[in-house]
């Protein structure tokens, strides 16, 4: 709503009352107003902008909470992709569309949780600038090792790493992924030091796994189902707090081994808006959000996919960029890859 500026004189008593009384009328048009915007919202296409590239899993999961909603808002919702910097490009270009109601993003938590530590020239403070909607969906890691490693389990991987200090290696998707954050935290939780070596690909990753030039390696579960079923790879433990539902054979690394009870790394993904778009709006898409996270055939694609339906409150997802920058910023200043 455009404003309207209504110049005053210091000494004319009845132009500030005029002025006051404006005022109140346009706050209290403004609040009666803002419903009915909400109904009549979206008035036009409503666009997602994701930093990656179309095939990926963060475009997959937009796309699968995408199409119904589109069902539901009833106007087109496109997926924007627009991939770098690990999905900070596609968070910039969601804020540059502005807080209209008709631009918001899905993004995994690096963009909203690490970036800022690792990127000097960020470009956006996440506490100021992003609006959370609803947590979409949640995906633990598995500690991998090779299918014929000495260790066969949890227990006995740690007892090698302590035996010989940094004499194992393990492989993430590169430096401050949360692949090599995930595998700082469990060394520091469980009191042992294995060598970090980086690499561009869960692909590269595996196979060197396979070909034991390192020794394991945090990894999304899709990344090694496929090994683990031809007997090339083994999973030690998951990160999750309970038991994953796509490998739930697979124990828990939290209070196993001597680990930590509390001890959990998760990646997520969630729907976001720029700070100033209408709460009504965000309510709306938070609820909608939620109703197509509980229907069962959404729930079987996303964990197809290696990914469990979350959903919940904007005040939840809140707390959990808060919570996770807390967590990972200690991580990353204790590694050395802070800015």
């Amino acid at each position: 709503m455009k404003r309207d500026l209504i110049g005053v004189s210091n000494s004319a008593s009845g132009g500030l009352a005029f002025t006051r009384r404006a005022a109140l009328a346009a706050a209290a048009a403004f609040a009666l107003a803002a419903p009915a915007f909400a109904q009549d919202w979206p008035t036009g296409p409503v666009h997602v902008y994701v930093g990656f590239p179309a095939g990926s899993s963060p475009d997959l999961l937009a796309r699968i909470i995408t199409e119904p909603l589109s069902q539901k808002l009833g106007q087109p919702v496109v997926v924007e992709n627009k991939p770098g910097a690990g999905g900070v490009i596609g968070v910039q270009q969601m804020l540059a569309a502005g807080p209209d109601g008709h631009a918001f993003g899905t993004t995994i938590n690096g963009p909203l949780t690490t970036a800022g530590r690792l990127m000097p020239d960020l470009g956006y403070d996440v506490a100021k600038d992003i609006q959370p909607v609803a947590l979409i969906a949640t995906s633990p890691l598995v500690l991998a090792v090779a299918g014929d490693a000495e260790a066969t389990d949890l227990a006995g991987f740690i007892e090698l790493a302590k035996a010989e200090p940094g004499a194992l290696s393990y492989g993430s998707v590169g430096q401050g992924s949360g692949a090599h954050l995930t595998a700082e935290l469990f060394n520091e939780a469980a009191g042992i030091e294995m060598l970090h070596v980086p690499f561009t690909a869960y692909a590269e990753v595996t196979t060197s796994i396979i070909g034991r030039e390192i020794d394991a390696g945090f990894m999304a579960p899709s990344a090694a189902l496929p090994h683990v079923a031809s007997g090339k790879l083994k999973m030690l433990g998951v990160t999750s707090a309970e038991p994953f539902a796509q490998i739930p054979d697979v124990p828990v690394i939290a209070g196993n081994a001597g680990m930590p009870a509390d001890f959990q790394a998760e990646l997520w993904n969630a729907f976001i808006a720029p700070a100033g778009t209408d709460p009504n709006v965000v309510a709306r898409l938070n609820t909608e959000i939620n109703a197509i996270l509980a229907d069962p055939e959404v729930q079987k694609k996303l964990l197809d996919m290696g990914w469990q339906a979350a959903g919940g409150t904007p005040e939840d997802l809140a707390k959990r960029i808060t919570d996770d920058t807390r967590m990972w910023g200690a991580v990353i200043d204790k590694v050395g890859t802070a800015k």
